[in-house]
């Protein structure tokens, strides 16, 4: 019985392969360039001629000025977009599903939906003008209102809260479809009891929906630890200047300067292996409290 269930998965097996070659290519390949972390790398000498000096860079990290500020840039704008990234989708799921027009309910749908699509690239070209100081519409429109024009992506102050707002712009929409199905798959039986009941809309979404959906809510949440030290590449190396260093530098774009701006290949790969031996504790810790919580399990 076995080997004829052996025989019938056979071609599944082998429709894996060419998946499981691009990952072996790609994901596992470029691990060995890991051992930069311990060289003073030279690119003409290579992997096997680079002279191996030990701890010396992330000692050299943690000395550094900038390294405890691009750590906690990176944690304060990553634990910003889970919060936001939470709160935006679940409202808006909620007040569409009161929605009682279904054209005008997918309609909102599909707008909203249609940013996720979008690279950064094409969504900050689309930002930096629409919060231009001098043609921005949104200065204008503050500027009809008798508020001063506001310096969106040079002031480091508000820096941060602009890169969490566009963020969630872009974003939302995606979440707000996962929330939506979960409120699709709850029972109607307990919608018609409630009415039998006296229950008005506030008191079906206060005492039913939130309830229902808590499992996938905190599934979402706990996945989404993993992904503290992660607070978006694409965006920022997009969207900031020099000037908001300071509030908007993260990890990523810190070992991209240091690496390809400044050469220090050895120094930039220790940050990158810091962040991902971080990054793969709370990835395991996330998924722990996903099958505690939520009985979430990947296998």
């Amino acid at each position: 019985m076995a080997r004829r269930n052996w025989k019938l998965e056979l071609p599944l097996h082998l429709m894996l392969l060419p998946g499981l070659a691009l990952v072996l290519l790609f994901c596992y390949g470029p691990m060995v360039g890991i051992a930069i972390a311990f060289q003073n790398f030279n690119p003409m000498n290579g992997l096997l001629g680079s002279e191996w000096v030990g701890w010396e860079h992330f000692r050299y990290i943690y000395g550094l000025p900038d390294t405890m500020a691009v750590i906690r840039n990176t944690v304060f704008i990553s634990l910003m977009k889970i919060a936001a990234g939470l709160v935006a989708p679940i409202a808006t799921a909620l007040l569409l599903n009161e929605v009682g027009k279904r054209l005008f309910k997918r309609t909102v749908q599909t707008v909203l939906y249609m940013p996720h699509f979008l690279s950064w690239v094409i969504m900050a070209g689309i930002l930096i003008d629409v919060l231009s100081p001098s043609a921005g519409i949104v200065n204008q429109f503050l500027g009809w209102l008798g508020f001063p024009k506001v310096l969106f992506l040079g002031n480091s102050h508000l820096f941060p809260y602009v890169l969490v707002a566009t963020d969630v712009l872009k974003e939302f929409g995606f979440g707000t479809i996962v929330y939506l199905a979960a409120i699709a798959g709850i029972n109607p039986a307990l919608y018609e009891a409630a009415v039998i009941d006296g229950a008005g809309r506030w008191k079906m979404t206060l005492y039913i929906t939130l309830p229902s959906i808590v499992p996938i809510v905190v599934l979402m949440l706990t996945l989404s630890l993993g992904n503290v030290l992660n607070a978006g590449f694409d965006q920022v190396f997009n969207l900031y200047n020099p000037s908001v260093y300071s509030t908007g530098d993260i990890l990523d774009t810190y070992v991209f300067r240091i690496g390809l701006g400044n050469g220090q290949f050895g120094v930039a790969t220790a940050v990158g292996l810091f962040k991902s031996v971080i990054s793969l504790l709370l990835i395991s810790v996330s998924y722990m409290l996903a099958y505690r919580f939520a009985n979430y399990r990947i296998f």
